[in-house]
C-alpha cells in the first residue's frame, strides 16, 4: 500500500478514474476533498475558454488628457489597464516607437498607471505571507508589467555564515528601499531566500540563504505597486528615446490616497492587444502561473458583475456539473485553504474536453512524449495533485484525478504517480 512507504505514513490519498462516458471505474475518497493546489488553475482556465473562446484578447488603453498638438502632448499620459498579465518591457517599447511615429516630442504631464479594473487588494486574504513578496506570488493588478517580479540578483560572500551582497534588481521597482538579511548557506543548499514585501509598500527585506560559490544567485520578488511599475518604466523608455516628459510617473493608488481623482481623458493614443487566450491557457498549463491564472480568474468575475467563484459554479451548472465540496479562495491554487474533490476534478477534465473548446484544451495541457498523458499538476508543500487525461493500450481514453496531501516525501509521491500513470497507459 503507497501509505506504508516511508514518507507516506499519514498521508491522504484520492484518486478519481473516468471512462470515456465520464462513469467512474475506480477512485479511492474520490468524494472527500482535498487541497488541489496549481491542478485548481484547470477550472480557471477551462471556464475562460468555454465562456470567451480561444481567440479572446484582453485590452490596454494608453490615452491622454489633451488632445495631440504639434508633437506635443499638454496633459497626462494615462495606462488603463484591462487585465493582461502578459504585458511586457517589449510592449512599451513599441508604444514608444508608435508615439515617436505620431510626431510626439515632449509631455508636459505626468505618467499615470491606472490597475483599477481590479478593485480591492492585489493578493488574495488567503496567501501567505510568506509567498506574496516572492516572485510566484505576485500582485494581482489591471495594469501589469513583466507579470509584476523584478529578477533580483545576490553574490553570496566567501564563506558559510558570512553576509550576501544585494546587486542589483531588473528591472528597477521604483521607490523601494531594499534590506538585505541574506547570508551564505552550504554549497548546493538551493534557493533558501525569502522576500517579504507587501501592497504598495515601500520597503522589501530579503532574508534567507544562496548557496556557496553560486556566483550571481538569481530570485524573482513580487512588485509592490504594479501601476507604478508600469507607469516608471514607460516614462523610462519616453525619455531614453528622446521625448521629454515633463511630470513624475505616478499610480491611480497614489492620486486616490492623496485625495486626487484619476483625469478625465480626451484621445486614445494606442490600444494594445495581449496574445490570445489559448496562449495565455498554454502559458499557464506549462509554466503554472499564479499570476496568469489570477488575471482570468478575476475578469471572470468582473466581466459578470458578481463574483469570480459564482461564475464557475454557474457555467459548469450549466453543463451538467455540479461541484460538491468545492472551495475557492483564488483561481490559481496558491491559497492553502482551496479544496475540491478528486471526483469533481476529474468530471471536470471530462466535460471540459468533451466540451466546444475540448480540443483546445486538451492541447494546451502538458503531453507526454508519446503523447498517450496529457496532464496538469501542483504542488506545494505537503500537497501534490495530478489530473488531466490517460490514453490506454486499448485505445479506451480515460479522465483522472490523483490527489496527495499531508506527506513528508515528495519523491514517494512520485513513485506513486507513475505507478499509476502505468497501470491506466496498460488498460
Amino acid at each position: 500500500m503507497a501509505r506504508e512507504e516511508p514518507g507516506m505514513q499519514g498521508a491522504a490519498i484520492g484518486f478519481c478514474l473516468l471512462d470515456a462516458q465520464g462513469q467512474v471505474i475506480e477512485e479511492l475518497n474520490s468524494q472527500t476533498a482535498f487541497i488541489p493546489a496549481s491542478t485548481l488553475k484547470t477550472l480557471t482556465t477551462a471556464t475562460a475558454l468555454e465562456k470567451w473562446g480561444p481567440d479572446y484578447r484582453l485590452e490596454t488603453i494608453v490615452e491622454t488628457t489633451n488632445p495631440l498638438q504639434e508633437g506635443g502632448l499638454t496633459g497626462d499620459v494615462i495606462i488603463r489597464g484591462g487585465g493582461d498579465p502578459m504585458l511586457s518591457l517589449n510592449d512599451l517599447e513599441g508604444w514608444v516607437l508608435t508615439l515617436l511615429q505620431k510626431g510626439v516630442k515632449r509631455i508636459h504631464g505626468r505618467i499615470i498607471g491606472d490597475g483599477s479594473l481590479f478593485p480591492g487588494s492585489l493578493y488574495d486574504d488567503f496567501w501567505n505571507w510568506g509567498d506574496i513578496g516572492n516572485g510566484y506570488g505576485s500582485g494581482v493588478s489591471g495594469l501589469n508589467l513583466e507579470h509584476n517580479r523584478s529578477l533580483v540578483r545576490i553574490r553570496p560572500g566567501k564563506e558559510v555564515g558570512a553576509k550576501a551582497t544585494f546587486l542589483v534588481a531588473s528591472p528597477q521597482v521604483p521607490k523601494v528601499q531594499w534590506v538585505n538579511e541574506v547570508t551564505t548557506g552550504a554549497a548546493n543548499s538551493g534557493d533558501g531566500v525569502m522576500i517579504h514585501g507587501g501592497e504598495r509598500t515601500a520597503v522589501l527585506h530579503l532574508r534567507g540563504t544562496v548557496p556557496l560559490s553560486a556566483g550571481n544567485f538569481e530570485v524573482t520578488a513580487a512588485v509592490p505597486d504594479p501601476e507604478l511599475y508600469a507607469a516608471h518604466h514607460l516614462r523610462v523608455l519616453l525619455v531614453d528615446a528622446g521625448i521629454q516628459v515633463d511630470g513624475d510617473a505616478v499610480s491611480a493608488g497614489e492620486l486616490r490616497s492623496a485625495g486626487e481623482s484619476i483625469p478625465e481623458t480626451s484621445e486614445i493614443l494606442i490600444k494594445h492587444l495581449s496574445p490570445s487566450l489559448k496562449e495565455i491557457v498554454t502559458s499557464i498549463h506549462a509554466t503554472s502561473d499564479n499570476h496568469e491564472t489570477e488575471c482570468l480568474y478575476r475578469l471572470l468575475g468582473i466581466r459578470e458583475g458578481r463574483s469570480s467563484d459564482e461564475v464557475l459554479r454557474a457555467h459548469w451548472r450549466s453543463r451538467g456539473l455540479v461541484f460538491e465540496g468545492l472551495r475557492m479562495e483564488d483561481g490559481c491554487g496558491l491559497a492553502r485553504s482551496d479544496f475540491i474533490r478528486p471526483l469533481d476534478l476529474a468530471q471536470l477534465q471530462h466535460v471540459a474536453g468533451a466540451g466546444p473548446q475540448g480540443a483546445v484544451y486538451r492541447e494546451s495541457l502538458l503531453a507526454t512524449e508519446d503523447g498517450t498523458v496529457r496532464w496538469k499538476g501542483g504542488a506545494m508543500s505537503g500537497v501534490r495533485s495530478y489530473t488531466g487525461f490517460v490514453k490506454g493500450a486499448s485505445g479506451a481514453e480515460f479522465s483522472f484525478a490523483l490527489m496527495v496531501n499531508h506527506f513528508s516525501d515528495s519523491q514517494a509521491v512520485a513513485r506513486l504517480r507513475e505507478a499509476v500513470l502505468g497501470v491506466l497507459k496498460a488498460r
